[in-house]
């Protein structure tokens, strides 16, 4: 009778067990934390692209003075005035030493001015011819500068460049004060056609520059101005009386300017922004294969015989 009952509490816990086994096998797990994945920062809006102005004064060369007449002529003297121009440009950073920028400007008036000598073709009568006008220029130049290093925030810099000037004579007149060599009398006069032509021009930089923000430069920087030939004919009231045309070669200029640099749309490093919550997918939970155990095979109580 007790291994009876003995087998019947097995049978029992057995049963529990498997039912405790088979409700663990129901509990579905909490989800994993959350993962934080910081977003990518935003691409910076154009911060490689700057705008920049200048104003500048420059003192004018003219290498050599060509002159034709119809009588013999040499030049005697010859000159042009200094000039200030103002421009602006629009240049890209290639990287954190090379740059490159598109510049024009304008060169206000300046004055040109020559004498000349000439003689009638015997050889006798001299006479000297006083010219003068205006020279105005446009010139293009694409830029390429090298910074040089950053120190306290000045940093030096050399440059060059090449492009073309568009140079306008105005205002040209000749006078010869005496014709009496002539066998005339008082003096004789010509006027200028205007002319405008393009001319190759090219330059060289060395500067220093100062940032007085992330964004904002001044720049003081030196130039060598060569911006080409300027030229003009004169219409004279006596054909004869010396009628020439004028070129002045090898116009070139030192220039000290002064310029603003602005660097545009720099975004500068993206705003801290709150991390985004990705929750992983909870992971599918499979219950193990059930096995069924039988009962044990019923046998009958062992009696005593007593």
């Amino acid at each position: 009778m007790f291994v009876q009952r003995l087998r019947i509490l097995t049978a029992a816990g057995v049963a529990l067990i498997a039912a405790t086994g088979a409700r663990a096998a129901d509990y579905t797990p909490p989800p994993p934390p959350p993962v934080y994945v910081q977003p990518p920062p935003a691409e910076p809006c154009c911060d490689s692209w700057y705008l920049r102005g200048f104003v500048g004064a420059g003192r004018n060369t003219t290498g050599s003075v060509d002159v034709t007449a119809v009588a013999d002529t040499s030049l005697v003297s010859s000159s042009i005035g200094d000039s200030y121009f103002v421009g602006a440009a629009v240049g890209y950073n290639w990287n954190s030493w090379l740059r490159f920028d598109l510049s024009g400007e304008y060169r206000a008036k300046t004055q040109l001015t020559a004498m000349t000598r000439f003689q009638d073709a015997g050889g006798g009568a001299v006479a000297l011819d006083q010219y003068q006008g205006n020279l105005s220029s446009w010139v293009v130049l694409a830029n390429a500068f090298v910074d040089l290093g950053t120190w306290n925030c000045w940093t030096p810099f050399v440059g060059a460049g090449i492009g073309g000037a568009y140079n306008m004579v105005s205002d040209f007149t000749d006078v010869t004060p005496d014709v009496s060599a002539f066998g005339a009398t008082g003096s004789s006069f010509g006027l200028g056609k205007g002319t405008s032509s393009w001319s190759l021009a090219w330059a060289l930089y060395a500067g220093v520059s100062y940032a007085v923000t992330k964004n904002f430069n001044i720049d003081l920087t030196y130039r060598y101005l060569n911006y080409g030939t300027a030229k003009d004919s004169i219409v004279c009231d006596n054909p004869g009386a010396g009628c020439v045309d004028l070129q002045y070669k090898n116009l070139h200029s030192n220039d000290i300017m002064l310029g603003l640099r602005w660097t545009c749309c720099d975004m500068g490093p993206p705003p801290a922004r709150p991390p985004q919550e990705v929750y992983a997918p909870p992971p599918v939970y499979a219950p193990p294969p059930q096995v069924y155990t039988p009962p044990p095979a019923y046998q009958p109580p062992l009696r005593s015989r007593g």
